[in-house]
């Protein structure tokens, strides 16, 4: 009888554990089965077995141990599932039942989901079986979840790299020449009329102009070779009937290259980018363009900016700005706490975070009147009472007022009516009148002395 049980205890147990091979299943006489099955349809089997064939005394012994005849193999679902974490654990993810974990042997714990209330607050009794080790020893790095924000946008403080790429290219239309720039003039009817070589071109000056024989001093920058060469043959005409100028440009996009020097160096050698920050009215300032303002625009619409100030006044220069260290973003926790302080923000915190990284909260703080106020975009205060008694005594599995905290919230954790009523009898009666008179008690003197 004492063998029919512990035959019994083994094949409960390798229907527990889906680990357990088939071989070793057969060994023991356990009914074959596919896939998991209720432990009601293994126990017959199991009892079966220990009833039909002699208490195994040796290894040769569970050899000789075959699956009776008489026990078919228990049907695939034949019996609802159980809330307990039963063999269920071993189907496919798949095909797992709602609330259950497919994590193999590990315990399947229970718990609430915020999800399965509809918008309501979940309570403990509405706990079920679920994957509460999905990831096993990963936990630790957990799953990546969510972004953050759907799009960052920056803020004072922040600080940006931007990194200057000469594409040397132009986006729409004719290049038109600039200050900086060099030429080639000359002409079939004079060669006298030549000015600067292949090496060394006309120089466009300072003021636009370049200074041609004959012609003094003409406006060049912001001309197109082609309305330079015809603005020329058209005042030569005056000296020669066909002057046949031609115009070849040297040196082009001088501005662009000057850009360079003053963010990279003239080497070439160090990296052609700047690192600027974010001042407090939301602008940065750049080489050539100035003041740009990027207060609570995006990284794609910096970049825009930038360039399309840029391609006003140079060609072939393109930044892109990259994100190298946020503003920081800081907390305010005070209060019936244990370390009031402020709390820099690393990452997404809720309300009951920052008052653990406060030092928790006393004995006689008032968790059911937590008080949180709030900057909205336009600096006007918002405020709201929050009730973390529950959460904080674990009396509440899905609290909804356990928030996320914003950059530059102020948590406020109020004393508790009887600590206000202890302090009220510290300042009057212990530290107030009766600590400057003392109160020596009242005597009563009965009968003769």
């Amino acid at each position: 009888m004492r063998s029919s049980w512990l035959l019994v205890a083994a094949a409960v147990a390798l229907a527990w554990c889906p680990q357990t091979t088939t071989a070793q299943q057969a060994q023991l006489g356990v009914p074959q089965l596919s896939r998991a099955v209720p432990v009601s349809h293994v126990l017959p089997a199991a009892a079966a077995v220990g009833n039909a064939t002699p208490a195994p005394q040796s290894p040769e012994d569970f050899e000789s141990i075959a699956p009776p005849a008489a026990v078919p193999p228990a049907p695939l679902h034949a019996a609802p599932f159980p809330a307990a974490p039963f063999p269920a654990a071993i189907l496919p993810a798949a095909e797992l039942p709602h609330g259950t974990c497919g994590n193999g042997c590990s315990p399947c714990l229970q718990g609430v989901d915020c999800a399965w209330s509809a918008g309501a607050e979940g309570r403990w009794e509405d706990m079920r079986p679920m994957d509460f080790q999905q990831f096993g020893p990963g936990e630790y790095a957990g799953p990546p979840r969510l972004s953050h924000l759907a799009e960052y946008r920056l803020r004072p403080g922040d600080q940006l790299q931007l990194i200057y790429l000469l594409t040397r290219r132009q986006i729409n239309g004719s290049y038109r020449l600039m200050v900086g720039d060099e030429v080639l003039i000359e002409s079939v009817a004079d060669e006298e009329l030549t000015r600067g070589t292949f090496e060394n071109g006309l120089r466009i000056q300072p003021d636009g102009t370049i200074t041609v024989r004959l012609l003094g001093q003409v406006h060049a920058a912001g001309l197109t070779i082609t309305q330079l060469r015809e603005l020329l043959e058209e005042r030569y005409t005056r000296f020669y009937p066909e002057p046949a100028v031609d115009v070849t440009p040297i040196r082009t996009n001088t501005l662009a290259e000057d850009i360079r020097n003053a963010v990279g160096g003239a080497s070439g050698l160090t990296q052609q980018a700047i690192t600027v920050t974010v001042t407090p009215d939301g602008t940065i300032r750049l080489p050539v363009i100035g003041s740009v303002r990027v207060q609570g625009l995006s990284l794609d619409e910096v970049k825009r900016e930038i360039n399309l100030a840029y391609n006003e006044r140079v060609v072939g220069i393109e930044v892109e700005p990259i994100l190298t260290e946020q503003a920081p973003h800081y907390v305010y926790v005070i209060g019936e706490v244990g370390v009031p302080s402020r709390i820099e923000l690393d990452g997404p915190t809720t309300v009951t975070a920052g008052i653990a990284s406060a030092g928790g909260w006393l004995p006689g703080a008032n968790l059911r009147q937590v008080v949180i106020f709030r900057r909205a975009e336009d600096w006007r205060i918002v405020s709201t009472m929050l009730d973390l008694r529950g959460a904080l005594l674990g009396k509440r599995p899905t609290p909804s007022d356990e928030i996320w905290l914003r950059d530059g919230d102020v948590v406020v954790v109020p004393p508790a009516p009887i600590r206000l009523f202890d302090n009220f009898v510290r300042q009057v009666f212990t530290e107030g009148v009766y600590g400057i008179v003392p109160f020596g008690g009242v005597s009563i003197s009965l009968g003769d002395e």
